[in-house]
């Protein structure tokens, strides 16, 4: 793959992945936010766009409730003058502190202070999360399990510049059981698109298996704004089940 995704499509099995950067002519800053998924609830998934949020929700209710529910479907963007992005509840509570402060560690701080990783054992899925504020101010943020069972949470302020992006991944990429822990640093990915709708296709390629393996591609979604304060976006959404 040469299109800056490499340490994307390296993985065989991400999780959930949250990309936070500028498209190459820096006049948009990017929030990707992608979903993989193994078992058949959390394949019976879509995300839509609706006011200001964008949610995960059951295609198939009934498969979906044969899994975790509460941590299946969630809000996974909102923007608010800012943008807050996650793979679980959590992204209420960081919509909520986006005005509380113009720091994004700080900002993230706040809105994670009562969250652990998720109680889906044996896997202890990690929580990730990230906030985009005016003046290109990021962050992105992980909490997984120690091994004492106690929540490691780690912060990272991340700077925006033209092409480039950081991304978080809830596992490390390695397809096993349990599944361990992305315990990395942001990883540096290369934005070589100027459209929102050419980047959602080139993560969702990145997300595809290599040959003979299993399609664990669920949904993309990209967001652009020229102006957050304005709260000026848009959106473009992949969903595996809408393709034909």
């Amino acid at each position: 793959m040469k299109n800056g995704l490499e340490s994307l499509s390296s993985r065989e099995y991400a999780g959930r992945v949250i990309i936070i950067g500028k498209d190459k002519p820096g006049k948009n800053t990017v929030v990707v936010y992608a979903i993989t998924g193994r078992s058949p609830s959390s394949q019976a998934r879509k995300i839509e766009y609706e006011q200001d949020a964008v949610w995960v929700k059951p295609i198939e209710e009934e498969t979906v409730r044969k899994g975790e529910i509460d941590l299946l479907v969630y809000p996974a963007l909102f923007f608010d003058k800012g943008i807050a992005v996650s793979n679980g509840k959590q992204t209420q509570d960081i919509k909520t502190c986006l005005a509380k402060s113009q720091n994004p560690v700080e900002v993230l701080n706040l809105a994670l202070k009562k969250w652990d990783y998720e109680p889906d054992a044996p896997t202890f899925t990690p929580r990730i999360s990230g906030c985009v504020l005016p003046q290109d101010k990021a962050a992105l943020a992980i909490i997984r399990r120690a091994n004492d069972g106690s929540s490691i949470k780690d912060i990272f302020k991340i700077s925006l510049s033209p092409g480039e992006g950081k991304m978080i991944a809830t596992y490390s990429g390695e397809n096993k059981d349990p599944l361990p822990a992305f315990k990395e640093k942001p990883a540096e990915v290369k934005i070589d698109e100027d459209r929102m709708d050419d980047l959602a296709e080139a993560v969702y390629e990145a997300l595809g298996p290599k040959t003979g393996r299993k399609d664990f591609r669920v949904s993309v979604v990209c967001a652009f704004s020229p102006d957050l304060k304005s709260n000026r976006y848009e959106i473009y959404v992949i969903n595996r089940n809408e393709r034909k």
